[in-house]
C-alpha cells in the first residue's frame, strides 16, 4: 500500500515556554501567535529570567552555529503546516473533471515535486498538488505524452511497412547483382577461377593453356589482365587456388605435375611425376596420369592435396618436392579402382572428401590412418557422371555435390546417408562446372550449360535452409562454368563458355574489387620517341666513323629542336622586298629561278643580257674552259672571212 510521504524544510527556533506555565496549558499544537505547529517548536528560554552574561553567550553560539551551517536567519521564521484531509477535499472540489486519487495526491509527483520543494525553502510537510493551475500542467503533461506515443506508434507502423516492403533479411536483398562488370580472357573457355583472400588479385584459367592475372588494384575501367602465361605449356589449366595466407597459388593442368607458383606467376615448386611402371600407386613418388583438381590445406600452410586419373588422392608439402607425404586410393563398389574427379578440405581441415566418376562419395579422416574412409556413399549420383565439385560450407555441417548427370545436391554431414535436397534440371557439359556457397551459408550458387535451342544460360541461387529457388540471373549466352563469391569483397566472379569473366556486385554492399576499377579512367601510355641502340665504343676510330657519346633524352631532344632538318620546320615567311619586288630575288619567275637554280652571282634586271655575255669574250678567248681546249690537238685552226677583203671572182665556166 502507497502511503504518502512527508517532506521537511527547516526547523526553526521559538521562544519554549517551561512546564506549569499558562501557555504551557494550552494545546500544544498552537503557538502564541496562534500560528498551527505540527510537532511543537524549539527555542530559548525566556530571556527575562536568564541571566544577561548566559544570553549573549548563547548568542554568540547561535551565531558561529548560523555561520557553520549556512543557514541565514535562524530562529527566527516560522513553520508552515498543512491539514492533508482538508487539502484533498479542495482538490476535488475544485477540479470536477479530473479524476482526484487520493493516493496519488498523498504522494508526490516524482521529481518535478522533489525540484519544487528544493526551490521553496519555507516549505515544512508534504507538497500538495492542488486543483490550480499545477493540476491543469501536470494533466497537460500527460496528455502530450500520450499523444507522443501515439505519434511513435504511428511512425513505427510506418516503418514496419516500409520495412515490409524492402526486408534487408530476405535472401534476394542479400544478393550482390546489381552492377556488373566484363572481363575478357580469352576465346576459350574460362574452367578455372581463383581469387586471393584479401582480394585484390584474381587469376583464370583456360581452355587455351593461359593463365591470367588480374589486379583491381591496379586495373582501370578497361578491365584488362596485367601478366598471362603459359605455366604448363600445352595444357588446359583445371583448376587454380589460392593458399589461405595469399602469396602462393597452386596451378592443376591436365598434366600429372601440379606447379605451385608465386604471386606473380613465377614458379616455385613442380610435384614429381611418378614412375607409370609400377603397379602398386603407393610405392610411386607421384601422379603418373592427369590431375583432375587441387586445393590447399586450411589449417596446415604448405600442405596441398591433388586428385589424379591413376585413381589416388595426393597430400604434398611445399618445402619437400622429392615425393608426396600421403597416397589414399579411391576403390568403386567391387574393389576395383574408380577415378576421383574432384576433392575438398572441410573448414577444420579434418575431412578429406572426394567425388568418383562411379557416382560416389568418399571422405576420410586426416587424423587416421587413409585405410578406410570415414563416409562412403555409393550412389550418391548417377553411376558413370562425374562428380564435377564436392565442397564443405563455412560451418561444416553441409556438403554439396555438382554431378553432370543435371543435379546439385545438398548433404549434412550428422546424417549423410540421405541428401537434404536434390536441385535437379541443372544441364551441364563441362567437367569443371562448380558451385560455392554464400559467405553466410544462406544461399547456394551454380551455373549451368545453355540449352539446345536456348538463347541465355543462367546462374541459379538456391536457399539452403527452404531450399527455393531464390532468383535465377541470365549471366551470358555461353555456358556458366565456374563461380566464386568472394566473402570479404562480397562480390561474385562467374566464368563463361565464351571466355569472359562476369563479375557481379552492389553499390553498397559490396567492398573494394571491382568497384574500384569502374572509376579509373583509360590513360594511353605514351609513345617512346627514340629508339635505344646499342653502343659501341671504338675510342680510336676516324673522326667519321666515331659515334657521339650517349646523352639524355632530354638533351637529345633539344639539340634535335633547333636542327630544321630534324624538326621538320617549315619555310619562313619572306619579310623583306620594296615596291612590288623581293629583294633576295627578282620580280619575275624566270630572275628568282636563275637567282636560286642557275647563277650564283648577282644579275641585276637592268642590265642589257648581250652586254652581260660579251665582257667575258675576251676572257673566253684568252683562257677557253668549255669547248676550245678538248679539240685543240685534233682540230686545224680555223680561218674566217674577212668583210674588208673584196668578195673574188667566179671562174667562168663554157
Amino acid at each position: 500500500m502507497n502511503r504518502g510521504k512527508i517532506t521537511f524544510g527547516k526547523i526553526k527556533l521559538q521562544s519554549f515556554t517551561p512546564a506549569g506555565s499558562k501557555e504551557s496549558a494550552e494545546s500544544p499544537s498552537t503557538s502564541s501567535d496562534g500560528a498551527a505547529s505540527g510537532f511543537g517548536s524549539f527555542g530559548r528560554v525566556d530571556s527575562s529570567k536568564e541571566d544577561p552574561v548566559e544570553r549573549i553567550s548563547e548568542e554568540l553560539d547561535n551565531s558561529k552555529l548560523q555561520e557553520v551551517m549556512g543557514i541565514s536567519g535562524f530562529g527566527r521564521k516560522q513553520a508552515k503546516q498543512f491539514d492533508i484531509n482538508e487539502m484533498i477535499q479542495n482538490a476535488k472540489r475544485n477540479a470536477p473533471k479530473a479524476v482526484v486519487d487520493e493516493k496519488s495526491i498523498a504522494k508526490p509527483d516524482d521529481d518535478e515535486d522533489s525540484k519544487d520543494d528544493d526551490d521553496d525553502e519555507e516549505v515544512i510537510g508534504p507538497v500538495p498538488t492542488t486543483a490550480g493551475g499545477s493540476k491543469d500542467a501536470t494533466n497537460e503533461k500527460r496528455r502530450q505524452k500520450a499523444n507522443k506515443e501515439d505519434e511513435d506508434d504511428s511512425d513505427d507502423d510506418e516503418d514496419d511497412e516500409e520495412d515490409d516492403e524492402f526486408d534487408e533479411d530476405a535472401a534476394i536483398n542479400k544478393l550482390p547483382h546489381s552492377h556488373e562488370v566484363e572481363m575478357h580472357h580469352g576465346s576459350k573457355a574460362v574452367i578455372a577461377l581463383a581469387s586471393d583472400p584479401s582480394g585484390v588479385r584474381l587469376a583464370s584459367g583456360s581452355m587455351d593453356y593461359n593463365l591470367n592475372f588480374w589486379d583491381f588494384s591496379g586495373m582501370d575501367k578497361s578491365m584488362k589482365s596485367f601478366r598471362s602465361l603459359q605455366p604448363c605449356e600445352n595444357h588446359p589449366i583445371r583448376n587454380l587456388y589460392y593458399s589461405f595466407s595469399g602469396d602462393m597459388m597452386l596451378v592443376v593442368s591436365g598434366s600429372s605435375q601440379a606447379k605451385v607458383l608465386d604471386r606473380d606467376g613465377f614458379e616455385k615448386m613442380e610435384c614429381v611425376k611418378g614412375d607409370q611402371y609400377i603397379a602398386d600407386m603407393s610405392k610411386t613418388k607421384g601422379h603418373i596420369a592427369g590431375l583432375t583438381s587441387g586445393c590447399w590445406s586450411p589449417v596446415k600452410r604448405e600442405e596441398f592435396l591433388t586428385s589424379g586419373m591413376d585413381s589416388t588422392l595426393r597430400t604434398w608439402v611445399f618445402a619437400k618436392t622429392k615425393e608426396q607425404r600421403a597416397v589414399i586410393k579411391t576403390r568403386a563398389q567391387g574393389g576395383l579402382k574408380t577415378i576421383p574427379t574432384s576433392c575438398a578440405y572441410n573448414r577444420e581441415g579434418t575431412l578429406i572428401a572426394a567425388g568418383c566418376s562411379d557416382g560416389s562419395i568418399q571422405t576420410w579422416d586426416t587424423r587416421k590412418m587413409f585405410v578406410h574412409t570415414t563416409h562412403c556413399i555409393r550412389d550418391a549420383h548417377t553411376k558413370g557422371s562425374d562428380i564435377s565439385s564436392v565442397l564443405f560450407s563455412y560451418s561444416g555441417f553441409q556438403l554439396a555435390s555438382r554431378s553432370m548427370d543435371e543435379t546439385l545436391k545438398l548433404w549434412d554431414m550428422r546424417a549423410f546417408k540421405k541428401p537434404l535436397h536434390v536441385f535437379d534440371g541443372l544441364f551441364s557439359r563441362y567437367d569443371t562446372t562448380d558451385c560455392c556457397y554464400s559467405p553466410d551459408d544462406t544461399m547456394i550458387l551454380t551455373g549451368e550449360s545453355l540449352p539446345k535451342g536456348a538463347k541465355q544460360a543462367n546462374l541459379y541461387v538456391y536457399d539452403t535452409k527452404t531450399f527455393e529457388l531464390v532468383t535465377k540471373l541470365p549471366i551470358t549466352d555461353s555456358h556458366v562454368i565456374r563461380t566464386l563469391w568472394h566473402p570479404k569483397l562480397n562480390q561474385i566472379f562467374v566464368g563463361c563458355g565464351n571466355g569472359i569473366i562476369r563479375g557481379l556486385y552492389d553499390e553498397k554492399r559490396s567492398m573494394r574489387g571491382a568497384k574500384l576499377c569502374v572509376v579509373r579512367t583509360h590513360r594511353k601510355k605514351k609513345e617512346s620517341e627514340i629508339v635505344g641502340t646499342t653502343q659501341i665504343i671504338t675510342p680510336h676510330a676516324l673522326p667519321m666513323f666515331r659515334q657521339e657519346k650517349t646523352r639524355s633524352v632530354r638533351k637529345k631532344l633539344e639539340k634535335d629542336r633547333l636542327d630544321p632538318v630534324k624538326s621538320k620546320r617549315p619555310d619562313l615567311p619572306i619579310t623583306s622586298g620594296q615596291g612590288g619586288r623581293v629583294a633576295s630575288s627578282g620580280g619575275t619567275l624566270s630572275s628568282y629561278v636563275i637567282r636560286n637554280l642557275g647563277l650564283s652571282k648577282r644579275v641585276e634586271d637592268d642590265q642589257d643580257p648581250r652586254e652581260a655575255i660579251l665582257k667575258y669574250a675576251k676572257e673566253a678567248a684568252e683562257n677557253p674552259y668549255w669547248i676550245a681546249p678538248a679539240y685543240a690537238k685534233t682540230q686545224p685552226k680555223a680561218i674566217f672571212n674577212s668583210e674588208d677583203e673584196p668578195e673574188a671572182k667566179k671562174s667562168k665556166t663554157n
